[in-house]
């Protein structure tokens, strides 16, 4: 019996089960698996070598004048595929060591394909349109799991996996605002540009050029200039090229295998539809994400899987001004915003300067960056003028953990904060396919202290949303806050499970049992039942 692949097959769900499908711990897991020594591991770690000056020529980024016709009429997008694989299929032991992996775990598969169902369409027509190998669009199962906000050990990030200097060297810029390389379309652009370009620096071998993305074009040129000079074969079988590279290619080719006759090796594939999820919008200047996503009618997690490229809480100042929305949102958006000034648009408020401010101190009064306000106001200098009004954000900046994760690697903070101050909890919220043995070991806790910390048996299942404690305050013994109000805009909603008093979840997120009672608006004699929610304002950080 075929055991099957994919997410939902009726896009019309898709949109509302996009958290459960794209589920942010475990996509990270699957697109961080080459780092685990497993046959799959190889997400693209390039070499010094790749980093060479100056761009390719313009024309590569067209589509070839012997380009496939759009095949619009294949069933579903996998068949479409199908039809356009290019690659030679060859008995490498190689590649059926790769496949068996592949075949061995099918719930990895489903996870990878439910999220890569958001960007295959627009992929495989790019690949197309250039007339290219079609199954170079299962690239970025290799690369990232098909995981956009994917970050490996070289810094290389996207689905595309570019480091910093070969996204720089093929359009693809990085600043405070945005990151090309995690654009969609444009780190698709820019990854076909560097195929193509080492297709025909390797005399039409795409073989070569596939090795050359993982290892750097530099890399294979030298070896084939060494095999040259012995007198040897210069295919890719026949190199010296580094261990992650000769295992990298089998990858892609034991993918396109699988897809190819996925019932030969006991794996059905759900329908995935041929035709577009997204659509780009122009949005005619800088925008509010969260604005956006509730004009769009959609969630604001969502928003961001379609456009991870942006890593803070608006698109940037001086462009790109477009959004990816899901095809049945594209209209609601276009409407509302045309309806909009900028100053809504930006959900910015006015401030009028008093004398002794700064900018950094107006910036922090507004939980903002100084950059955004000099860039709100066109401010070239960090001075203000005392009277004058400016500019400042008037919505909440509040990342997703994933984008926050992003600002923070452009703002030299990590990928992960520190618990600071000594009296917050670190708390990690559970995403479909979280257990919490992969949690531990993600986190490096023992499983069974983080299944004791939050009154859980090690073999308990979760819920999705449920929220978990890794760290407790400080390490160690969390100590009483001082605070008694639910001000702050850290709260979250715990569920009761079994075995839970009102003491040991109040000690368990640093808080008193009278802030709970308040909090919640329970009397004092009121307990608490298996199941409820229960509304707690984890403490400030000092």
């Amino acid at each position: 019996m075929a055991r099957h692949i994919g997410s939902t097959a009726l896009q019309s769900l898709l949109a509302a089960a996009l958290l459960a499908v794209v589920a942010p711990a475990r996509a990270e897991n699957d697109a961080n698996l080459l780092q685990s020594g497993t046959p799959l591991d190889g997400a693209l770690i390039e070499s010094n070598d790749a980093v060479i000056p100056g761009p390719p020529e313009p024309a590569l980024s067209t589509p070839a004048a012997n380009a496939a016709p759009v095949a619009e009429t294949a069933p579903d997008l996998l068949a479409r595929l199908r039809k356009g694989m290019q690659l030679p299929d060859l008995d490498q032991n190689a590649i059926d060591v790769q496949l068996s992996w592949y075949a061995r775990n099918p719930e990895y598969l489903e996870r990878v394909f439910g999220r890569a169902e958001l960007y295959l369409y627009h992929i495989v027509g790019e690949v197309e349109a250039r007339g290219m190998p079609l199954e170079l669009a299962l690239l970025p199962v290799v690369e990232s799991a098909f995981e956009p906000f994917a970050y490996s050990r070289a810094h290389a990030a996207g689905l595309w996996q570019f480091i910093p200097d070969t996204g720089k060297r093929f359009g693809l810029p990085q600043n405070w605002w945005y990151d090309g390389r995690r654009d969609v379309m444009e780190s698709t652009r820019a990854a076909l540009d560097y195929l193509q370009y080492m297709h025909d620096e390797f005399n039409g071998d795409w073989l070569l050029a596939v090795a050359g993305y993982n290892c750097g074009e530099y890399c294979v040129a030298r070896a084939i200039r060494e095999n040259q000079a012995r007198g040897l074969p210069i295919d890719f079988w026949s190199l010296r090229l580094p261990s992650e590279t000769r295992a990298y290619v089998p990858k892609l080719l034991a993918m396109s295998r699988l897809i190819a006759n996925p019932e030969l090796y006991g794996i059905g594939f759900s329908h995935i539809p041929n035709e577009p999820y997204f659509a780009r919008v122009d949005t005619g200047g800088q925008i509010d994400l969260k604005l956006a996503a509730e004009m769009a009618g959609i969630s604001y997690d969502e928003l961001t899987e379609l456009n991870p490229a942006y890593h803070r809480w608006a698109t940037p100042p001086q462009g790109p001004h477009y959004l990816l929305l899901p095809l049945t949102a594209a209209d609601t958006f276009r409407q509302g915003l045309g309806q909009l000034t900028p100053d809504e648009m930006m959900r910015v408020a006015h401030h009028t300067v008093r004398r002794g401010e700064t900018m950094a101190s107006v910036a922090k009064r507004y939980s903002t960056q100084p950059l955004v306000v000099r860039q709100l106001n066109d401010l070239d200098g960090s001075k203000l003028v005392v009277g004058s009004e400016i500019r400042v954000p008037s919505g909440s900046t509040t990342l997703p953990d994933k984008v926050a994760r992003a600002a923070a690697r452009v703002d030299g903070g990590g990928g992960r904060g520190r618990i600071r101050g000594g009296g917050r909890p670190s708390i990690h919220v559970v995403r479909r396919g979280d257990s919490l043995w992969a949690i531990a070991k993600r986190t490096g806790i023992d499983v069974r202290t983080l299944a004791r910390l939050n009154g859980l048996k090690p073999n308990e299942k979760l819920r999705m949303g449920d929220r978990l404690v890794i760290a407790q305050a400080g390490g160690g013994t969390p100590r009483r806050s001082a605070r008694s109000s639910g001000s702050s805009k850290d709260k979250l909603r715990y569920r009761v499970r079994s075995g839970d008093t009102l003491y040991r979840i109040a000690r368990l997120y640093n808080v008193s049992v009278t802030q709970l009672r308040s909090w919640n608006n329970l009397a004092s004699a009121a307990s608490i039942r298996v199941g409820q929610t229960i509304e707690i304002f984890l403490p400030q950080r000092r």
